[in-house]
């Protein structure tokens, strides 16, 4: 399994790419897996504030749907227009084509609270 050094993970499997204080939010190549085929991603907060830990959308597979949780508390700020025609990116390039929400991050700093790709892998394996 894939994970990349410079991104910080979440127990929930989400993982988060900061570039100043705007950051990339996915599910990890770990998370994808687990999900199997993803039919449907939804994400109904784009422009609302909320915390870390918040349920910011779901995402549908074959068999189940999975809460989304964010990593960091800020504004949500874009959905990855791909997903709407084209939800199996996450499976395929889940920490490229297949990122889910671009965010302004409230706290930078809070970034660092969240597990490198070696912790992340410890729990996972």
């Amino acid at each position: 399994m894939n994970f990349p050094a410079d991104l910080h993970y979440t127990k929930d499997h989400e993982w988060i790419k900061l570039d100043g204080n705007i950051a990339t939010i996915g599910i990890t190549d770990f998370a994808q897996k687990e999900l199997g085929d993803i039919v449907f991603v939804e994400v109904e907060t784009v422009g609302k504030t909320l915390g870390a830990g918040d349920v910011f959308g779901t995402v549908e597979a074959v068999k189940t749907v999975s809460d989304l949780f964010l990593p960091v508390s800020g504004t949500i700020t874009e959905l990855n227009p791909a997903l709407n025609n084209s939800p199996e990116l996450v499976n395929s390039d889940p920490y490229g084509e297949g990122w889910m929400i671009k965010m302004k991050v409230d706290n930078p700093a809070d970034v660092e609270n969240l597990m490198s790709a070696q912790a992340y892998e410890s729990i996972v394996s």
